[in-house]
């Protein structure tokens, strides 16, 4: 079985998930696209290695930050790992906040093959408003959900149509937007809003307490900070500081008011993309997950009975 814990940043995901998985014979899958990579521990809210210890956990610290690691890598990673659990019989629960990460892992996303090398050298000197025209024409149909100022998607839909002829909504369209597992739980924790945010602010102060700034400057040090980990918030804005193009207060503030715009696209992706049950308790939350479980588990019993009994009947 797999169970799928999602919702805002701070509404307590990995506190539930290591609750459940304690009882219920299950692992940990790493369900956000910025813990996967090493070293960035603090702004991302890991759990720790205690808590890691607990039960086994999977896809969290084993990219470097100097990699580009985008959705399909993970898709191909966390299904992976599924196959491997799921050999071994064991529960899996996904945790985090991507929901992108996670809908193409349990759903049946096709991103098609990338690996064809397409020139895109032409469009390097064209503005962004050029470069939206360009893919207008060639997908009228993504620009619905693309903006002209996301250079790197309008890239990526452009490379596509290069790549494979045909435009990246018509492969969209051409999926069921199904999953492709079976016995899945979608639960969600939601948070009223202003104690959502409250905890978020305290949040960011704990982080600064913790050394968020030092973990910032040691990474800075070693790594190309232009590569997708920093991108991270709590780490794209300390990094403005450290650059001298903001003041402290201001980085400080900034990563706050992301965290708070993150959780409310957070809600608004799971609430519309993912047929999510939802809890404002945490205790109502684990109930309800291993009644399905134990549920599951009593029609799996049934089902192994059932055709026990067909294959005696069939010898006699």
């Amino acid at each position: 079985m797999i169970i799928l814990i999602v919702g805002p940043t701070c509404s307590g995901k990995s506190e539930l998930a290591i609750r459940v998985a304690q009882n219920i014979n299950a692992e940990i899958i790493n369900g956000d696209a910025f813990q996967v990579y090493q070293e960035l521990d603090i702004g991302t809210a890991k759990p720790t290695k205690k808590e890691r210890e607990i039960v086994p956990h999977h896809l969290f610290d084993f990219v470097s930050p100097n990699k580009e690691y985008n959705v399909k890598d993970y898709q191909s990673d966390a299904r992976k790992v599924i196959k491997e659990l799921q050999s071994g019989h064991k529960n899996i629960i996904i945790v985090g906040g991507t929901g992108l990460y996670q809908k193409a892992t349990l759903y049946d996303f096709n991103f098609g093959d990338e690996d064809n090398e397409v020139d895109m050298s032409d469009l390097d000197d064209l503005s962004n408003e050029e470069l939206y025209e360009v893919l207008k024409k060639l997908d009228f149909e993504a620009t619905r959900t693309i903006h002209m100022n996301n250079r790197k998607r309008v890239l990526r839909a452009i490379e596509i149509y290069r790549a494979h002829g045909v435009t990246k909504s018509s492969i969209i369209q051409s999926q069921n937007h199904k999953p492709i597992y079976e016995d899945i739980v979608f639960v969600g924790l939601d948070v009223e809003r202003a104690s959502l945010y409250d905890a978020i602010n305290k949040r960011v102060d704990k982080m600064m307490e913790c050394g968020l700034l030092e973990e910032v400057k040691n990474l800075k040090d070693k790594y190309d900070t232009t590569k997708h980990a920093f991108q991270a918030i709590g780490y794209k804005e300390l990094l403005s500081y450290l650059n001298g193009e903001i003041s402290f207060e201001s980085a400080i503030e900034l990563i706050k008011k992301n965290s708070r715009n993150y959780a409310k696209r957070q809600m608004t992706y799971f609430k519309h993309q993912m047929p999510v049950v939802w809890f404002n308790d945490k205790n109502e939350a684990y109930a309800y997950i291993l009644g399905k479980v134990k549920q599951h588990d009593t029609n799996v019993w049934s089902k192994y009975f059932v055709n026990w009994w067909r294959r005696f009947c069939q010898t006699k």
